[in-house]
């Protein structure tokens, strides 16, 4: 009998290794299975990932110059929203027709990099809502997005400031939103006055910007200017405020009305750290009044005690501690200044003034944090470091803030019923005088004072100069200690 034919050997299987010493088990695997499990996470890795959709919207208001630059900037982003709103509102220019331009679909870059968007321009004519009715307007229609970011109508934008600002908020659940740097572009600015009031500002934004990244980057007003919101987060700020829109126009400052009320809804607002947007700035004293009495009236009806309105004020909100610290030291300047040129004037009167080289102090001190201010901004350049190092600009560019300071308070005292807004826009068209209202103010006080003072006896000239100089001299030392801390304190290596 022949013998059987052998049969064929099997592979034999693949062993795996515990390789615990103690344990000297041994499991097998099954190749096809390996293989399968193989497959399965190639196809896998092959699933595309959920990507955030960004809706932008852009209130525009007679935006004729910017409005082109502003769409450019967006479409150069390295990460371009999904969806462009452009909301015109009472306009009374070309910003329908330049827009017009831009709408329908964009596509931006080739392969895995390529983007698409769609542009939409929406004119909604007269709308008695202005800015807050566009706003309201435009998150209708991207309130399906995950994100929604916020652009004036005269902001641009750093190429990589959306995808900055998307990482940041998808970095953390509790972030409601998040601000960019702002600062103001100078390179085509002309003129002395224009150049003058743009340094102002920018040194004005580069302060408050260092201000809240030290901070913790806890921003107290997300400026609308260039700012991305969770749109959850808006949906739950209008269910807890029962308003059926994110903006109110309870406030003439919506940003920081909306920023309050994302705050006390527990999340968090940020400045970012690196997103950077340049927005429009003032070039004339009349339009830079109307932005900033706006501004300062509507930060006081925040601030106030007490309701005025439909908006009940939040002294205490901590959002609101700033404020608070920024309008005591506005009234703080001024007194000093005033006590200052007051007892100057006097003493020379009277040859009574002796000068003291201690008195030089406050100045240089002041001078080194304006320049230490000039040195953190990232686009610096000589005009910032002139603005700064001569400290006569900055000064007087601190005595037309407190020009402002004092007719926001006066509004706020009238208690009348003002529009701010339309206060802004006519000041931008050039009309109006209520600038120069601070100015006439000082020279009749100052002239009162003057007539005042030659009215006393000598005796009592001599004890106004005696009891005034010291009250001076304390509240200056407090100044400068306060001007050296924020010298010398550290500013980990953030640049604004």
């Amino acid at each position: 009998m022949s013998n059987p034919t052998p049969e064929k050997a099997l592979p034999e299987p693949i062993m795996a290794t515990n390789e615990n010493p103690y344990v000297s088990s041994r499991v097998e695997i099954d190749p096809d299975l390996e293989a399968y499990a193989a497959d399965f996470m190639e196809s896998v890795e092959a699933l595309p990932t959920y990507k955030p959709t960004i809706g932008c919207i852009i209130p525009a208001y007679n935006e004729a110059e910017s409005i082109a630059s502003v769409l450019d900037s967006l479409l150069n982003q390295t990460r371009i929203p999904d969806v462009i709103h452009v909301i015109v509102n009472n306009t009374t220019d070309d910003t329908v027709e330049i827009a017009s331009h831009y709408a329908g679909p964009h596509t931006r870059g080739q392969g895995e990099g390529k983007q698409s968007t769609e542009i939409y321009v929406h004119d909604i004519g007269e709308n008695k809502d202005k800015k807050v009715g566009a706003l309201n307007y435009g998150f209708s229609l991207v309130e399906g997005c995950d994100y929604l970011l916020g652009v004036d109508g005269d902001t641009t934008a750093e190429p990589i400031a959306v995808e900055q600002l998307e990482a940041e908020i998808a970095s953390d659940s509790r972030i409601g939103g998040i601000s960019a740097i702002y600062s103001i572009d100078d390179s085509d600015m002309k003129g002395v006055i224009p150049s003058f009031l743009i340094a102002g500002q920018r040194a004005q934004f580069a302060a408050f910007n260092m201000q809240n990244m030290l901070k913790g980057r806890n921003m107290a007003v997300l400026g609308g200017q260039f700012s991305i919101f969770a749109v959850k987060t808006l949906r739950e700020v209008m269910v807890e405020n029962h308003q059926a829109t994110p903006w109110v126009k309870d406030s003439e400052v919506e940003d920081s009305l909306l920023s309050l009320q994302i705050k006390s809804a527990g999340y968090l607002t940020k400045i970012s750290a690196q997103s950077r947007a340049n927005v429009g700035g003032m070039t004339t004293l009349r339009g830079l009044d109307a932005q900033q009495v706006k501004w300062n009236f509507g930060a006081i009806e925040l601030m106030w005690p007490g309701q005025r309105g439909d908006t009940k004020g939040q002294p205490f909100h901590p959002n609101l501690r700033l404020r608070w610290f920024e309008h005591f030291s506005m009234l703080i300047n001024m007194f000093s200044r005033l006590l200052f040129v007051t007892l100057l004037v006097a003493s020379l009167s009277i040859s009574a003034f002796v000068f003291s080289p201690i008195w030089l102090i406050p100045p240089i001190t002041a001078t080194l944090l304006n320049l230490r201010v000039a040195l953190s901004m990232k686009n610096r350049n000589a005009k910032d470091i002139l603005f700064a190092a001569l400290y006569i600009p900055a000064e007087i560019y601190m005595i037309v803030r407190l020009g402002h300071f004092v007719r926001a308070w006066t509004k706020f005292a009238s208690r009348k019923q003002v529009d701010n807004w339309a206060a802004q826009a006519k000041a931008e068209r050039g009309a109006g005088q209520a600038y120069l209202v601070p100015l006439v103010v000082a020279v009749a006080i100052f002239a009162v004072l003057v007539f005042t003072w030659f009215q006393l006896s000598v005796v009592v000239q001599s004890t106004v100069l005696w009891i005034g100089w010291p009250i001076l001299g304390v509240i200056t030392v407090l100044q400068t200690l306060s001007m050296f801390t924020k010298l010398i304190r550290r500013q980990r290596g953030y640049k604004v």
